[in-house]
């Protein structure tokens, strides 16, 4: 059984999202709950839950304040949110699972489903970890890393490291520039909503490059883009002009 806490300020809430628990996760175990994040800091410390159901908006102090307080991260999070802005982008760009309220019940399964692996592996949890560096410098891309999920294991790799992607499939390659090549599993359309602010640019239906690493744009023989790596990425007819106007850019 996984020991799990919920945090919500709102009651029916917090008995909705026990009661879905008990009825559709027989595996998760909720063994205490909490309104705000002075009781969150007490029940995760007498407690020791495995799974946190972290609610992002709490009275006087907001999920986010509570995990920088905490500093050590041996269990889980799956926070929950009624604001699809508030926060989800920082939280999707560390692969951490979030649910929207009223929460989906295939969604719950799923994100618990996941969350049980990562508990059985006893691993830190460096998704979190991540999330809180992201949030300490949003302002900052270049200290920006993005958590990319792969068949057996967890990688976070500077955005600034990124010279392109390469979708296979659902699959996405990273090609780095120290010459590392690394596989996700999560679609090339994920990456490009994710990297969009970051000078990345979706040239072709299976290419994403970061503009900072084009060497040059060349018109022989279709139309392709000259990487630092020496690679030559293809650019679709209908996106040339789009991919002129974003290089072009300061």
């Amino acid at each position: 059984m996984i020991r799990a806490l919920i945090v919500e300020d709102e009651q029916h809430n917090s008995n909705n999202l026990r009661h879905l628990l008990e009825k559709y996760c027989g595996n998760v175990h909720v063994a205490g709950t909490a309104a705000d994040a002075f009781e969150a800091r007490e029940r995760i410390a007498g407690l020791r839950p495995q799974l946190v159901f972290l609610d992002v908006q709490l009275p006087g102090k907001d999920a986010f304040a509570l995990l920088q307080e905490l500093g050590q991260y041996d269990f889980e999070v799956i926070f929950v949110t009624a604001y699809s802005e508030y926060g989800v982008r920082a939280i999707r760009f560390s692969a951490i699972d979030y649910l929207m309220k009223p929460v989906d019940i295939d969604e719950l399964k799923h994100a618990v489903d996941k969350a049980a692996k990562k508990i059985a592996q006893k691993t830190e949890n460096l998704n979190l970890r991540n999330l809180l560096h992201y949030l300490q410098n949003t302002h900052n891309k270049q200290e920006h890393r993005i958590a990319i999920s792969s068949l057996k294991e967890m990688r976070l790799v500077a955005v600034n490291e990124i010279i392109r992607c390469q979708s296979e499939n659902s699959y996405t390659f990273f090609y780095l520039s120290n010459g590392e090549k690394v596989l996700s599993t999560t679609s090339i359309a994920t990456y490009e909503e994710l990297l969009s602010n970051y000078g990345f640019i979706r040239c072709h239906q299976s290419h994403l490059v970061n503009r900072k690493f084009v060497r040059s744009f060349l018109r022989s023989e279709g139309y392709t883009l000259l990487m630092t790596d020496n690679a030559n990425v293809p650019v679709s007819r209908q996106k040339k002009d789009m991919v002129k106007e974003e290089l072009l850019k300061n």
